[in-house]
């Protein structure tokens, strides 16, 4: 019973793992409500400008 316990939670957990680094939860969040187009853009260029600063914090 204990074995079979783990190997749940281990599938569970590798679960959790493959939704974040999908960002389904994410894409699903942001569509929740709906949201103009050059609204949506405006998100997207923000989000790039992070991105690119991260990059750039992180030195790759």
């Amino acid at each position: 019973m204990n074995v079979r316990q783990e190997s749940l939670e281990v599938k569970l957990r590798k679960f959790n793992r493959e939704v974040q680094l999908s960002q389904i939860l994410t894409d699903v969040k942001d569509r929740r409500f709906f949201s103009k187009k050059p609204s949506r853009l405006l998100l997207r260029e923000k989000a790039v400008r992070l991105q690119a600063r991260r990059k750039i914090r992180r030195g790759y």
